[in-house]
């Protein structure tokens, strides 16, 4: 199922800015998994995990931790896509079903935001096989977010 088309294009400067999304010049942990961005919207973004042998765990299945990166990972455009640059946010809850099975396939994310609040973001993701549309794993996830000068203490 593809949900882009229920949500409004990014603003140029906004698209500008997460479309260099993953195309970092030093390697980061998104990037070492192998995502790669392919839709990003206002509230919203799809990301593809592209198979490879070394995500599979000893069962020649993709490993969960590899689909729970994924469904992490495509949050962080959805949620960012609508606060200035200086904003941080985290995962501070994540809960994961995983309903089928990846085996040797790409798998594609979908996430989108449910509910903004003023310093919580709500969430959800679903990952599913590519060609297929198998529903591999869904989740629930919220977000912290701090804007301007952010304090540690």
């Amino acid at each position: 199922m593809n949900r882009a088309h229920q949500f409004a294009p990014l603003q140029a400067d906004a698209a500008a800015r997460w479309s260099k999304f993953g195309a970092w010049e030093r390697t980061y942990f998104p990037s070492f998994v192998g995502l790669v961005v392919e839709e990003i919207r206002v509230d919203y973004c799809r990301m593809r995990l592209p198979y490879r042998p070394e995500l599979d765990q000893p069962a020649g299945i993709v490993h969960g931790g590899a689909i729970a990166t994924l469904l992490d990972t495509v949050m962080v455009p959805a949620v960012g896509s609508s606060y200035p640059l200086d904003t941080r946010f985290s995962t501070v809850d994540m809960h994961i079903q995983f309903l089928s099975p990846l085996v040797q396939h790409d798998a594609v994310a979908e996430g989108w935001i449910v509910k903004r609040g003023r310093r919580v973001v709500f969430c959800e993701a679903e990952v599913r096989r590519a060609g297929d549309d198998v529903l591999v794993a869904r989740s629930m996830l919220t977000y912290n977010v701090s804007t301007g000068n952010v304090s540690t203490g």
